[in-house]
């Protein structure tokens, strides 16, 4: 089984609907009830309130496998604090809690430039989370550092400059290559087909093939993992 969280965001839908194309048995709780149905293969959880430990733990059982797509803006937050508590306590909490049921692997979309050290606010946070996921030591973990997400942003408030960005991101994409390739701007249901490829490999390998990997892609790689 595998639990999806954050599916209500760009990447976690993306996710959502690619996990439903391939009818794997799937878990994802909202707060609200979302427009998808439940289907064979699909367990939709309403609860205002699985983020908390105790719907965590109800929400991992006969779990193998967790997607983490979860993440918010500053803006969208309302305050650094606010922001935090869902891009890290949210993040460390199903992290733990995921440890403990015994789930073996652990897939988290992060965000180009996560650094634990780094003294930018956003990109300390992202790297925590990691940290964080990282610390478990799951059989699997996979990291994903997307630069700026393209997609359908009908339902949420774009970032300041994502908008112009978008609209620039054809000439944005030609011109980042090199160094500059992990900034590239990249289409969400690349970032979550990357995430299933990736996943759907490492979970049919043993913890004895290839026991406490970590892989963690952006740039260029995460781009050829996508197209995989």
């Amino acid at each position: 089984m595998i639990l999806l969280l954050g599916g209500s965001g760009l990447v976690g839908r993306e996710i959502l609907a690619q996990l439903g194309d391939r009818q794997l048995p799937t878990r994802a709780p909202f707060r609200r009830q979302p427009q998808r149905p439940a289907s064979a293969s699909l367990q939709i959880v309403e609860d205002p309130n699985w983020s908390t430990t105790d719907s965590l733990v109800s929400l991992m059982s006969e779990v193998d496998t967790v997607l983490c797509a979860i993440g918010t803006t500053i803006a969208q937050a309302g305050s650094e604090a606010a922001f935090r508590a869902v891009d890290f306590e949210i993040v460390d909490r199903a992290a733990r809690e995921a440890r403990r049921a015994g789930v073996q692997h652990f897939g988290l979309v992060s965000a180009v430039g996560a650094d634990a050290h780094s003294k930018i606010f956003y990109n300390r946070v992202k790297g925590e989370a990691e940290a964080s996921v990282r610390e478990q030591k799951f059989y699997h973990t996979i990291i994903l550092r997307p630069s700026l997400l393209l997609g359908d942003r009908r339902n949420q408030a774009l970032r300041p400059g994502e908008k112009f960005a978008q609209a620039l991101s054809p000439a944005l994409s030609w011109m980042m290559r090199g160094a500059w390739a992990r900034y590239r701007p990249i289409e969400a249901r690349c970032v979550a087909r990357a995430m299933l490829n990736l996943m759907l490999k490492r979970s049919t390998s043993t913890p004895h093939e290839e026991a406490r990997s970590v892989t963690i892609l952006e740039g260029q790689k995460l781009f050829q993992v996508a197209a995989l």
